[in-house]
């Protein structure tokens, strides 16, 4: 039994070349079951080995999104899914499935022979741990136009499948950004981020497949009638097909003192940059006890004098993740000394020589404070669409089908500004603000635009970082009614089950990997996890090896 995978850029090795291939045995046959799968080394290249349906194949086993070992992953049909991020690949191809990675895997050829297991690596592709989709560029004489207002990550997997489809025509991105299309869910974790470090993709790649990327743009008006955009500097580009991607903004306090100096909103990577340089030795209060709130409090925990979070809710994460974590999460920053104040809003900011003071709370408690970080939540960046016919929901997020069409023809929209029909949530229509959200939607736009019909079909999955902990998330848990809760919360070694109708809704876990892309993977199959699964001693379905 052997087979050599079929990968997008994977090239044969001729004879001459035979120098450059490497091959081991790596196990015996009788080591691996069908349905299972082992990390082996061949060289010093590590390969995913795979056992499926009675066929092997290898692949790299590093995830291309933040190198997690796919071998301590869950193997569901003919894909692995990452145990820390949830991204998806091809067991037989290596191509990516779900996000948030962004490449593909290097795959390799498999041999079987009395009983033993080869597995022949190219060491000039194995030199990479990633590997990009064979991608085409602009054709001339084609002059159909494509464009993609925001530089996120929906617009950059948007742009990126329509030339893997080999799109043709121009393909222009626009973003009222400074920088190229870049990893924004790190802002939040490594503040002193440098630009270089976090861009998804740099200006050759852009060059080379003929995608244009137009920086510190904006458009202030559409016309859906003449297919044309106003920008903020004047200029008007006319389109074919229009994908609305620009996103959210950080939504500011609405009181005394809200423009002093050092009341900072984190947005950028110089935003992020400046939070870390204003806060080395000083008092820092953060108001909001979002996702983001609660990692900038754990990023300071080391290098403000004093943090304080102020709260609008009993505990963090309440309606998210439910008291008990809520409450776990808080107890994780209050040992680093990071002082609460819950149920509570911002009444005030004071200042002196234009810079912040004191923050004064509904309460009547002062709080001494050099800088003030805002995390409240967000708002739309869909004041442009006004007076559109575009249809838009009463938070102003443009409303789109599963297809990622608005109502208006070929106007689509992803990313943090759409409601879109979740499937595994019955088709209710939902915002959600997910990195890997918005990527799945920008693909399923493309495809619908070059006439492919998808319709979206992702499970949402997505992570926080406290105090070098991770929270993993799948799922889509609004209007749970219960929560069953396996291990101890208290531990910090825990996996969570949120109940709606006696059936999983969405599932939560620290320390107790791959368990929740175990999930995902039933979830993405469609399959029900009742109460009573969950509620089980046994969670052998859940495929986990737990120490």
């Amino acid at each position: 039994m052997s087979g050599r995978p079929h990968c997008s850029e994977l090239l044969d090795v001729d004879p001459d070349e035979a120098s450059e291939e490497l091959t081991e045995v790596v196990c015996l046959e009788s080591e691996l079951k069908d349905g299972e799968m082992m990390e082996v080394e061949v060289g010093r290249h590590n390969v995913l080995l795979v056992r499926s349906e009675g066929i092997y194949s290898a692949i790299g086993n590093q995830c291309t999104h933040y190198g997690a070992p796919l071998s301590k992953g869950v193997l569901s049909g003919h894909r692995v899914r990452c145990p820390w991020h949830g991204a998806c690949f091809n067991i037989q191809t290596g191509d990516l499935e779900e996000y948030p990675g962004m490449d593909c895997l290097p795959c390799h050829t498999v041999k079987v022979e009395n009983n033993k297991v080869y597995v022949s690596v190219n060491k000039k592709a194995a030199r990479q741990t990633k590997r990009i989709k064979s991608m085409g560029s602009r054709v001339e004489g084609v002059i159909h136009t494509i464009l993609l207002l925001g530089g996120g990550s929906a617009s950059l997997v948007c742009a990126e499948t329509l030339r893997q489809e080999n799109f043709g025509g121009r393909i222009i991105m626009v973003t009222r950004d400074n920088l190229l299309p870049y990893d924004k869910t790190r802002l939040s974790k490594v503040m002193n981020v440098e630009d270089d470090s976090i861009l998804l993709r740099r200006m050759e790649f852009f060059h080379k497949h003929d995608i244009e990327v137009w920086l510190r743009k904006e458009a202030m008006s559409l016309d859906t009638e003449k297919k044309k955009v106003t920008f903020d500097d004047g200029s008007v580009q006319s389109y074919d097909q229009l994908l609305i991607s620009t996103g959210c903004r950080a939504k500011g306090l609405e009181c005394p003192g809200k423009d002093l100096e050092n009341v900072k909103m984190l947005e950028t990577p110089e935003d992020a940059r400046q939070i870390h340089v204003a806060c080395m030795g000083c008092h820092i209060v953060i108001v909001g006890t979002s996702f983001v709130g609660m990692e900038v409090a754990s990023y300071m925990t080391d290098k403000a004098s004093s943090i304080t979070v102020i709260g609008s809710s009993e505990l963090p994460y309440q309606k998210t993740l439910g008291p008990e974590i809520g409450k776990v999460t808080m107890m994780m920053l209050a040992e680093k000394d990071v002082a609460f104040y819950m149920n509570d809003n911002v009444s005030e900011v004071r200042g002196e020589n234009g810079k912040v003071k004191e923050v004064v709370l509904k309460s009547g408690t002062v709080i001494p404070a050099d800088v003030l970080i805002v995390g409240i939540g967000v708002i739309p960046n869909s004041e442009f669409l006004q007076g559109t016919p575009i249809a838009m929901d009463s938070k102003s997020s443009v409303i789109v089908d599963k297809c990622m069409r608005t109502n208006v023809l070929e106007v689509f929209c992803g990313g943090d500004l759409a409601t879109f029909p979740l499937t595994m949530a019955k088709d209710q229509r939902v915002n959600i603000g997910h990195w890997q959200m918005a990527q799945a939607h920008g693909r399923v736009a493309a495809l619908n635009m070059l006439n492919i019909p998808t319709e979206l079909n992702s499970v949402p999955y997505y992570w926080t970082v406290l105090l070098g902990k991770n929270i993993r998330y799948t799922g889509y848990g609004e209007g749970y009614t219960d929560i069953v809760v396996k291990g101890k919360v208290e531990e910090q070694k825990f996996l969570a089950f949120y109940i709606k109708d006696d059936e999983v809704i969405a599932a939560a876990s620290l320390n107790y990997d791959p368990a929740v892309s175990a999930v995902a993977e039933r979830f993405a199959a469609g399959n029900t996890i009742t109460k009573k699964e969950a509620e089980s001693d046994d969670l052998r379905w859940l495929k986990l090896k737990l120490s």
